[in-house]
């Protein structure tokens, strides 16, 4: 059984993963952060930590404390249970809510997104680029509607989608030691952005 975390976005979610099924999957409002309800939604829900085989999060791209808070999580569930912990990306989770040649991407502010190419890269830059860059007929995937192109809609709520992946690799016999988890920033900062611009 995979515990995963999604902490990358103003929707949050927990999910628990077994068989390629979602046997639980908890909304969570980030209005306000995460810090002060996270570990009380995990002990809310139907299983103990020490019965969970692995742990996985959300990696990015998203916002920078909203990832950091969903990995350290896992890490120390992780380090602290002696389990796994995988770090998956919210792009790679989004190719699940489409079929065929999917290409996903969501808003990362400043005019730009979020994408992930045919090919896997991640990038970040404008929509109108990432579309030149593609260059063929694709589904595309998105959390939001865009104007003047067919989008498929994926649900904000990604715990699930991250934690049948983590599976994949659980059941693939992929052990990540949690200290190796890294985020999925795509991007610098908007303190390093900002101080560039100066």
């Amino acid at each position: 059984m995979i515990l995963a975390i999604d902490t990358t976005h103003e929707v949050g979610s927990l999910a628990l993963v077994e068989g390629g099924q979602i046997l639980e999957e908890v909304t969570l409002d980030g209005g306000d952060g995460y810090g002060h309800l996270l570990f009380e939604a995990l002990g809310a829900l139907s299983v103990q930590m020490k019965d969970v085989d692995g742990f996985a999060a959300a990696s990015g791209p998203g916002t920078f404390t909203g990832v950091r808070i969903g990995l350290t999580a896992v890490k120390g569930l992780g380090e602290a249970l002696g389990k796994p912990v995988y770090g998956v990306s919210n792009l790679e989770a989004l190719l699940g809510f489409g079929d065929g040649l999917v290409v996903p991407f969501y808003d990362a502010r400043r005019g730009d997104v979020y994408a992930r190419l045919l090919d896997g890269t991640e990038v970040v830059m404008p929509l109108a680029r990432v579309r030149e860059l593609v260059g063929r007929e694709v589904e595309w995937v998105s959390f939001e509607a865009v104007d003047d192109m067919a989008v498929t809609l994926a649900p904000r709520v990604i715990a699930g989608a991250v934690g049948k992946l983590a599976e994949k690799r659980w059941l693939a016999g992929e052990r990540p030691d949690p200290a190796a988890l890294d985020a999925n920033y795509v991007r610098r900062t908007d303190a390093e952005l900002n101080w560039r611009e100066a």
